[in-house]
């Protein structure tokens, strides 16, 4: 089996979209506080994506590098969107960039950026965090159209953007990814860290906020 097959294999296995949080914001039984919470946690995340790609490209080869410039850029770019949203859920611009996040959040952020450390691993933590973020963005705004009536530009830009984007995002990694001569055991075990760090995430929105 092929460790595309494999990554993909495990990503379906234990997708977000069946943790618990995920899926009462499908069913609409999240609060309004419950995603203006869920806003401030993710935010951790958003906004350290860009800097979790900087060690990746810093040891790309030249071919792959302007694409990942690219893509990094729009990573920064869609911190605003999100910004956004969480204004949308009554959670301010101050509010936001001065929270921190509680404990487990910041432990799954800091084993997702802990993953950066090499070319080949941090584009395999990088596929297992982009491959599926396509279909949870669309489920998303399903959920927020339906059950909580956020249809505004500001309130689903940052998901609308996301079900386009991380499919080329995701491209660019698996690409890497299959000319990788890392041992395949190792991105394996760097695929499955990511998820955890992932679905660690979304413990600490249900824990705290459900």
């Amino acid at each position: 089996m092929s460790i595309i097959k494999k990554i993909d294999e495990m990503i379906e296995e234990r997708s977000l979209l069946k943790h618990p949080f995920y899926q009462m914001w499908s069913d609409g039984k999240l609060t309004q506080e419950s995603l203006a919470g869920y806003s401030k946690e993710y935010f951790q995340l958003v906004k350290a994506v860009p800097n979790f790609m900087t060690p990746i490209i810093e040891k790309a080869p030249n071919s792959v590098t302007s694409e990942l410039i690219e893509n990094q850029q729009e990573e920064y770019d869609h911190i605003k969107p999100w910004i956004a949203f969480a204004g949308e859920l009554g959670i301010s611009e101050d509010e936001l960039i001065s929270y921190s996040g509680l404990p487990k959040t910041q432990k799954a952020v800091s084993i997702l950026n802990e993953l950066m450390d090499s070319f080949e691993g941090g584009a395999c933590a990088m596929y297992a965090f982009e491959k599926e973020i396509p279909k949870i963005s669309q489920t998303k705004l399903d959920g927020l159209a339906e059950f909580y009536g956020m249809t505004s530009n500001d309130a689903t830009e940052y998901f609308k953007l996301h079900t386009e984007a991380d499919i080329r995002h995701a491209a660019s990694w698996r690409n890497i990814l299959e000319k990788s001569s890392t041992d395949s055991n190792n991105l394996i075990e760097i695929a499955d860290k990511s998820i955890s760090a992932q679905n660690m995430l979304l413990d600490s929105c249900y824990e705290e906020y459900c």
